[in-house]
């Protein structure tokens, strides 16, 4: 288990859909609605960094389930005082890259694959990852009728939720490890690969248009509601079951500018990790509460408790998984080698953990000079 790494043990909803190569614009993040009592500053606070507010950015997903439940909880607005916390809410990672490198988002919860585009694109200036959040939660889940072992799985249509994004990257992995053949970018070969929105999935599952997908939770659950079965867990598929999943990131001009504001957020998430930890099952009502507030809809039991089980909320950013990670999308072509150097600084989080007296986390290598 990596150092300040806890298993949920309820269930965890996410799309993980995080796209690795375009960075197209995707039109920014709606504003998070703030009707939550537990936002409210405190009378008497003050501000910090003489902030009037820190813009943080994450996804409706429950793989992020550390900024809703933080969120949700009032855990940001208490750290960041009279400095108020403004929320907004993205559904795929080149739009929060954008804001990120606009302004529009000083720091944000991201997966990997989105994270290593920003910072390749941008030559090394456009971000830092600053610590963990979640690990797990995706799974290939099958119709069985139509694919009863790990075999099978060769001929037939099977759905990742974009070309290069962290789950298509993981599939054709496993895929080139089972020595089948795919162009990774008509994914067409040995297995039929079909980008298609996590939003949609399930439908073409109903309708019979794909057999199976590799997919971030809730879209795994969901499909399991509609007879699929897990065919694998893609953390079965790592050391010690860990692989990063989410992050958070900041711009690197607000990191220079404001440092006491990041270690501010950085408390935050340490302290709403370890009350997820606490309280695994107030902390799933309050993400999904939050889950609600920003998508207008919460998630069903039947969905919400399988999914909650197979995330790890973690403070470490399980470094070495997304160097692995990227080495997986340049042997598929999907990415050029790139330079990772740099990539992370933990010493906030790590002066946050060691004032806790919590075991710091590493930066395999990839933190700043």
């Amino acid at each position: 288990m990596p150092a300040s790494s806890t298993p949920l043990r309820r269930s965890l909803a996410a799309i993980a859909a995080l796209p690795l190569l375009t960075l197209a614009a995707c039109g920014y993040g709606s504003e998070a609605k703030d009707d939550n009592a537990n936002a409210r500053i405190a009378a008497g606070a003050k501000k910090i960094d003489g902030l009037d507010s820190v813009k943080i950015g994450y996804f409706g997903n429950l793989t992020h389930a550390t900024a809703l439940v933080g969120k949700q909880k009032g855990f940001f607005q208490q750290a960041l005082g009279a400095t108020r916390a403004d929320y907004q809410v993205f559904n795929a990672g080149p739009s929060e890259i954008e804001a990120l490198n606009s302004g529009s988002v000083d720091i944000g919860w991201l997966g990997p694959s989105p994270a290593v585009n920003g910072y390749t694109k941008s030559n090394g200036r456009s971000l830092r990852i600053i610590g963990g959040s979640a690990s797990g939660g995706v799974k290939l889940v099958v119709n069985p009728e139509k694919i009863k072992s790990l075999k099978d799985v060769e001929g037939k249509r099977i759905a990742t939720p974009q070309l290069g994004n962290t789950q298509d990257v993981a599939f054709l992995n496993w895929v080139a490890e089972q020595g089948w053949k795919v162009d990774a970018q008509s994914g067409k070969g040995d297995v039929s690969v079909v980008r298609t929105d996590n939003k949609v999935t399930p439908d073409a599952f109903k309708s019979d248009s794909i057999d199976g997908a590799w997919v971030p939770e809730p879209t795994a659950s969901k499909l399991v509601a509609e007879g699929g079965k897990v065919l694998l867990d893609e953390a079965s598929l790592w050391p010690g079951r860990n692989f990063v999943i989410t992050n958070i990131v900041v711009s690197q001009k607000f990191l220079k500018e404001h440092p006491k504001a990041v270690e501010a957020v950085l408390k935050a998430s340490v302290d709403t990790n370890a009350w997820i930890n606490a309280n695994p099952d107030e902390a799933k009502a309050a993400a999904n509460k939050q889950l609600g507030i920003d998508s207008g809809k919460e998630l069903p039991a039947d969905v919400l408790d399988p999914a909650w089980k197979s995330i790890q909320i973690t403070d470490d950013p399980l470094a070495a998984t997304l160097g692995t990670e990227a080495r997986h999308a340049v042997e598929a072509g999907l990415l050029e080698d790139p330079k990772l150097k740099g990539i992370y600084d933990l010493a906030p989080l790590n002066r946050v953990l060691e004032a806790k007296g919590e075991s710091t986390v590493d930066d395999a290598g990839l933190g700043v000079g």
